[in-house]
């Protein structure tokens, strides 16, 4: 059936017509983080036109049962290519289970959400539509006063460290997975077709012609999840178009600049045999950033896809080290109530 999907998801229709075809495939794969489940919690989705006049697809997760607040607020931000109705909604319902509301959304031009596909025209911009986007959700009545964290995951991390730096005194804490500060060294094209390619951008933005690695078997350590990465029907997997790519290098090389006024609590992890994004830098921002609460978790022989493509073992030790950072500082604050 998957021999079935569209090859050009160009237009957000399209892309909104797949999901639903495949929807109900996608939540009976056989991937650990889709068998967690979510009886009793309260999911919903929606499309919202932001401030710029783009339709913006999020989805939520909270704790069912009683009318108790969540512990905390998780706003999520997803990697490069793709969206928050896959193999997240398993991280999303374990976080609800375990007391968190969980925020999500699509990036304009990524998943459900409005935009040409796979384009980032600016990511400055991209990083205010998230912006807005969470702080409506934080400024309503039934959230005030409730702690606040970002989860980014590859270009997700670079969009949530971009948002906290926007927003340097809203954040409560943020959890960085395989975040994109630098890119390995064998992402980045050499400098004399790094060149060409930069004149060749500002005529054709749009094109496709960056040249790329097999992204899937770079990132997804277990082979049998690499297979399963094929049912994220409308995430982009085409060659990155050219604006897009260099508009991720420029965001990389401005990041590194800046580790020093990251100041938010953080939960750094990476896989150590990562070779999408740099893990060695994820070690200096865990040295730069100027917040005392920090902590850096690195797995042995993990790729980059660590919520992904590990190991079920992999992945749940992950996921579990995620639930006590948050959990521990649950704690601490709930103690200084008393």
């Amino acid at each position: 059936m998957l021999s079935d999907t569209p090859t050009n998801l160009d237009n957000v229709s399209e892309r909104r017509r797949v999901r639903e075809a495949f929807k109900d495939i996608q939540h009976q794969i056989d991937h650990c983080l889709m068998k967690i489940p979510y009886e009793g919690l309260k999911i919903e989705e929606s499309i919202e036109v932001n401030s710029r006049g783009l339709e913006i697809f999020s989805k939520s997760w909270l704790p069912g049962g009683n009318s108790a607040p969540p512990k905390a607020l998780v706003f999520y931000c997803h990697g490069y290519g793709e969206t928050c109705t896959f193999v997240f909604e398993g991280v999303a319902r374990k976080l609800a289970l375990s007391g968190y509301g969980v925020f999500a959304l699509d990036y304009p031009g990524f998943g459900l959400s409005q935009g040409l596909h796979g384009y980032i025209p600016s990511l400055d911009l991209l990083t205010s539509d998230v912006a807005e986007h969470f702080s409506k959700i934080r400024d309503k009545p039934e959230h005030r006063g409730l702690r606040s964290y970002l989860f980014g995951q590859s270009l997700g991390g670079a969009v949530a460290l971009k948002v906290h730096l926007k927003q340097p005194n809203d954040w409560d804490g943020a959890i960085l997975v395989a975040p994109m500060v630098k890119f390995a060294e064998n992402m980045v094209p050499n400098w004399i077709l790094l060149k060409i390619l930069i004149g060749v951008a500002h005529l054709f933005p749009k094109l496709k012609i960056v040249p790329h690695q097999n992204f899937v078997k770079m990132a997804f350590r277990d082979p049998k999840k690499r297979d399963l990465a094929a049912y994220n029907v409308i995430a982009y997997k085409d060659t990155a178009r050219l604006w897009t790519a260099l508009e991720c290098l420029r965001t990389t090389q401005e990041l590194e600049r800046c580790l020093h006024k990251v100041a938010l609590p953080l939960l750094i992890l990476h896989g150590e045999a990562d070779v999408v994004t740099d893990p060695s830098v994820s070690k200096a921002l865990y040295e730069k950033a100027s917040c005392q609460d920090k902590k850096l978790r690195l797995y042995g022989d993990a790729y980059h896809s660590l919520l992904e493509g590990e190991t079920d073992e992999v992945i749940s030790t992950v996921v579990g080290d995620i639930i006590s950072w948050l959990d521990h500082r649950h704690a601490v604050e709930f103690s200084n109530l008393k």
